[in-house]
């Protein structure tokens, strides 16, 4: 758990999220809109009223329903008004409705794959396609998301979302005490005059002139701090130009790149920079230098003031997390979960439906219409009257696919007696997969490489076959191991299915990615290479097959956030047994 906000970080992180609900306001779409992680309660009704109060443009703040049909989200066909007119009626969609305005996604950490997709196509372009009187036609859609994320830490919205998002809200560290009348954001914000602070303490000041070197202090500062995707300094160099605007300049200055910075930036840091060293290939400066590249406090880079101005932005917690490097992402589910689905799977009963989207239970439909028949139609015997109110859809539910990697050491002269153990448990585990409907995959790495010896398969014949000339020896390619269980894993994963990696060894790597020997790069390729388990949020157990419990094979389960299971002494049905263990409860 992170440590308890400060006294005065409540009222700064509320001061932040009343400039956000004006920077949204004045530019829903450019700004793609924001991820706000908080419960319910007075703190987010009032951030959602200061928002609503923020607006300009005269156009509402819309709240898309849970479980919306595409026809009401993009347009098409209106079901129940064609029932009741005899005739093809269309309307338009949430989206069109809500141009230039903004829409409240509630329970975005639940949002399906399909309803995100169209969302994100529609922040990218601006239109939806909606088909009227036989044409595809398209309208326009400029809106802004705003996703209520009421999710536990590992569960997060979708990430094509939360790309194309500007800003990422955090209130569950602010209190009613944080919040006074007077702070509700005005329609339009006050310009920060020269030589102020920015909210990372710095000394600021508005320079026009800088032209494109705000976007390379941009990127290097995403950078930097470990962001990844290409369109975080786009979004924050979009954020700088509307701050401007806003204040009435024709460019961004320094404040503003650093207040983009600190508000699209730090929320998407993944790592602290190195302490050693600023921005790559920053050159002293030198009395030839210009005014627009040097700060106007001590003659530092700007790039330097960005970079400051993130971290000081990071929360306290999130900065400790990311110095111990134990920040994780989302994970994609559980082995083995029970899973909802649409048309397939064991029936688990009916509810009210959109039969488009689903498959229709017609008994449970004629049973929840036949009450009504005699108010409905009582003088035309015969016929049945059904309305929308009565269809009812079958509910399925379906197990997801498991499958355990067991990814072996089989290296060196003890190789015989661990790979028999992974036989014995690959085998036991094979005998329940008919029934629990989970797969084994076997990975064995020795020497200056790493074999996929059997694929994911439930058949045990064929476990058998491609077990019993199994080899072993030689040196210990740990990383390559890693990396090709990591790889299969996230085949797996995006199949749909959920993947387990069992790694039994030792830890003690001494081949290298290269396949040359030596055993402190070796190490240290393996412990990159665990690391990429944890970015993932991939399930995993670490075997530690020594006679005695091993501090390097402890490391390695650490940086993979992986189950540590010293088993000098296993056997099939321990290991079996460990396996089920750390894999999450269906």
């Amino acid at each position: 758990m992170s440590p308890p906000p400060e006294p005065q970080a409540g009222r700064a992180a509320w001061d932040r999220a009343l400039r956000v609900a004006t920077l949204l306001s004045a530019d829903p779409h450019g700004c793609g809109g924001v991820r706000l992680r908080a419960r319910p309660g007075p703190v987010r009704d009032a951030w959602l009223a200061a928002l609503s109060a923020a607006r300009t443009s005269g156009r509402p703040v819309r709240r898309m329903p849970a479980g919306i049909a595409d026809d009401r989200l993009l347009g098409g066909l209106d079901l129940p008004a064609t029932l009741a007119a005899g005739r093809p009626v269309l309307q338009r969609g949430l989206l069109a409705e809500a141009d230039w305005g903004l829409v409240i996604v509630p329970m975005a950490e639940r949002l399906d794959g399909a309803t995100a997709a169209r969302l994100a196509a529609c922040l990218d372009t601006g239109r939806v396609s909606v088909a009227r009187d036989g044409l595809a036609a398209r309208l326009p859609a400029r809106i802004g998301l705003i996703l209520l994320d009421e999710g536990d830490e590992d569960e997060a919205p979708p990430a094509a979302l939360l790309e194309r998002l500007a800003f990422r809200l955090d209130l569950d560290g602010v209190s009613l005490r944080d919040i006074v009348p007077d702070s509700a954001p005005r329609d339009a914000v006050p310009a920060r005059p020269a030589g102020t602070h920015s909210r990372s303490g710095a000394v600021t000041s508005h320079r026009p002139g800088h032209g494109t070197r705000w976007i390379e202090s941009l990127c290097l500062t995403a950078s930097a701090f470990g962001v990844a995707s290409l369109r975080a300094p786009i979004l924050a160099l979009r954020i700088a130009r509307l701050a401007a605007a806003l204040d009435g300049e024709s460019e961004p200055g320094e404040a503003h790149a650093v207040e983009a910075a600190e508000l699209v930036l730090a929320p998407r840091a993944t790592r602290l920079p190195e302490p050693q060293a600023g921005p790559p290939d920053l050159p002293e400066p030198t009395t030839s230098d210009t005014p627009a590249d040097r700060d106007g406090d001590g003659d530092r880079p700007i790039d330097d003031v960005v970079l400051a101005a993130v971290r000081a932005a990071i929360p306290p917690g999130l900065l400790a997390l990311l110095a111990a490097g134990r920040v994780r992402s989302a994970k994609a589910g559980k082995s083995g979960a029970a899973a909802a689905s649409a048309r397939s799977g064991r029936p688990v009963g009916s509810r009210p439906g959109d039969p488009r989207r689903a498959r229709l239970d017609l008994m449970a439909t004629l049973r929840a219409a036949a009450p009504w028949q005699r108010l409905r139609m009582p003088r035309e015997a015969g016929r049945i009257s059904i309305r929308t109110d009565d269809l009812r859809i079958t509910r399925y539910r379906q197990r997801s696919e498991s499958t355990t990697i067991f990814a072996v050491d089989a290296s060196g002269s003890s190789a015989i007696e661990r790979l028999a153990e992974a036989k014995g448990a690959v085998e036991a585990l094979l005998a329940e997969s008919y029934a629990r409907r989970d797969r084994v995959a076997l990975i064995a790495f020795r020497g200056a490489g790493a074999d996929i010896v059997l694929p994911p398969t439930r058949s045990l014949v064929r476990a058998k076959r491609g077990l019993a000339g199994l080899p072993g020896g030689g040196g210990t390619p740990l990383a390559t191991g890693l990396d090709a269980a990591l790889a299969l894993a996230l085949a797996i994963r995006r199949g749909g299915g959920s993947p387990l990696v069992v790694l039994l060894t030792d830890g003690r790597a001494n081949v290298g990615r290269s396949g040359e020997p030596g055993r402190a790069r070796a190490g240290e390729e393996a412990l990159a290479a665990a690391r990429a388990f944890r970015e993932e949020g991939l399930a995993a157990l670490l075997v530690d097959t020594a006679s005695r419990p091993q501090e390097a094979a402890r490391r390695l389960a650490e940086a993979m956030a992986a189950r540590y299971l010293p088993l000098p002494q296993a056997n099939a049905a321990s290991l079996g047994a460990a396996v089920r263990a750390a894999a999450p409860a269906a």
